[in-house]
């Protein structure tokens, strides 16, 4: 007979559920948002597309992680 395997009951926020939200999250929104921004941007070169997908990609990333673990901590049980 198998060992009982121990379950967890992390107090505080889950920051798994929190990286991978973020994730998702980030790609969905922030895909369409830099492809957007970028009709309006001259991009002649594939430097200047990495450069501005990261410009613009970095701080969607940063305010959605951000939100998504303010949503966390304030729905936590």
């Amino acid at each position: 007979m198998p060992e009982h395997v121990e379950t967890t009951s992390p107090d505080g926020v889950d920051y798994g559920w929190v990286m991978q939200t973020t994730f998702v999250v980030t790609i969905v929104v922030g895909a369409p948002v830099v492809a957007l921004l970028s009709t309006t941007t001259p991009l002649p070169t594939w430097a200047a597309r990495v450069e501005f997908a990261i410009r613009v990609g970095a701080p969607v990333w940063l305010l959605t992680s951000v939100v998504v673990f303010a949503y966390a901590r304030r729905n936590q049980t």
